[in-house]
């Protein structure tokens, strides 16, 4: 059997799985107060932020440029909600796509998410990481 979920592929493809991931960050009730509670994000303005991270990491674009770890330093997060933040990317990017590069997504985000928590529970600024 062929599997019809296509891979991702274009900025269209990149901007339907960062706002697939992110409504359901945002219905989640582990995350959700995190992002919408502590941090009050600004989804106007945070999404296009994730489009060019996501885009540079999966597309090549190198539209992104910035640091994203210290936005995450004073955040009340550990091991769980990371876990969870995984959990929630990964099975996006399984409804959504299949295919070499939605691999890499999930490979990608297992690293950052490894890397966050990790510098998180080190509370180490000084890290070139």
């Amino acid at each position: 059997m062929t599997d019809s979920r296509p891979d991702i592929q274009t900025e269209a493809d990149v901007q339907r799985l960062v706002d697939a991931f992110y409504l359901k960050v945002n219905q989640d009730d582990l995350l959700s107060p995190v992002f919408n509670g502590f941090a009050h994000v600004d989804w106007a303005r945070h999404l296009p932020i994730m489009y060019d991270f996501w885009s540079s990491l999966l597309l090549g674009t190198s539209r992104y440029s910035g640091r994203p770890f210290p936005k995450h330093m004073p955040l009340p997060v550990n091991a769980t909600h990371f876990s969870r933040w995984l959990q929630l990317f990964e099975a996006t990017v399984d409804e959504l796509f299949a295919g070499p590069v939605a691999d890499t997504a999930k490979v990608r985000a297992l690293n950052i998410a490894t890397m966050f928590e990790y510098r998180l529970r080190k509370r180490d600024p000084l890290s070139l990481l």
